[in-house]
């Protein structure tokens, strides 16, 4: 009996250790770094877009460390610089953008950081009337629960502007769980850009609807739309570029 209870005694001990284990929660790495590569229907930035309302190929890398530290790259094609300005160059975008991520409290919290645009050998400084279209912005948000507010303003020239620095943008968004992968979120921005003979000034406006179907791959679909003036935002044969519309993405991070 006495041989029995002992041993009794030590299964109880090991299973209590195996499940104290199974408890502990593996320790944070120092970092991580995800991957992303996309394609969407048309790449709308701010509402604009990028694309001339054709599909687009993306990839994205970032870093993030537990510290709340983080770096990026994303690039994608982009059709504005020849289409919209008349370069003879520029079809490339790539975004490099790092920053700090923190707590202020439960449910709030802050993202500071700057992100430069850049558009490789883009030839938009030989147009008369723009300037290059490599744009740099220091940004700003908060998020409280599922709304997020930011604000992003260029420290350079914004997108081919002369004398266009201090071109702000302010955004709110809300993400909403609605289960089973889906969320669902709306978005309100207005733009300005200084020092325009003809006013560029904007507000967009959008919604979309995403499913997460796991391992990494989402698709998403948006309808979005902005007042964006004809006079600034229509070209040639090209329609506004900030016409309303309906997006279609798939995406798979990793």
């Amino acid at each position: 009996m006495k041989l029995k209870s002992k041993s009794a005694l030590v299964l109880t001990t090991l299973l209590a250790s195996m499940a104290a284990m199974a408890q502990t929660k593996a320790p944070e790495p120092d970092y991580t770094l995800s991957y992303n590569v996309g394609v969407t229907s048309d790449y709308r930035f701010r509402g604009i877009s990028q694309t001339s309302f054709k599909p687009a190929l993306q990839a994205g890398v970032d870093f993030a460390h537990k510290s709340g530290f983080y770096l990026g790259a994303w690039g994608s094609n982009i059709n504005w610089i020849k289409d919209y300005i008349g370069a003879t160059d520029g079809s490339l975008e790539i975004d490099l953008y790092g920053g700090y991520k923190g707590e202020i409290s439960k449910d709030f919290n802050y993202d500071l950081g700057v992100i430069t645009y850049q558009y490789p050998s883009n030839t938009a400084a030989n147009v008369v009337g723009f300037a290059n279209a490599n744009t740099t912005e220091v940004y700003g948000a908060l998020t409280y629960s599922v709304v997020t507010a930011k604000y992003s303003r260029s420290v350079s020239n914004f997108i081919a502007n002369n004398s266009s620095s201090g071109s702000a943008y302010f955004e709110v968004a809300a993400n909403f769980d609605l289960g089973n992968g889906l969320t669902l979120t709306p978005h309100l921005g207005h733009q300005t850009i200084p020092n325009q003979a003809i006013n560029g000034d904007y507000t967009d406006y959008s919604l979309t609807l995403a499913k997460d179907f796991g391992n990494g791959l989402s698709v998403s679909i948006a309808a979005l739309g902005t007042d964006a003036p004809d006079a600034f935002y229509k070209v040639g044969t090209f329609d506004n570029l900030g016409k309303s519309g309906v997006l279609v993405g798939l995406k798979y991070s990793f």
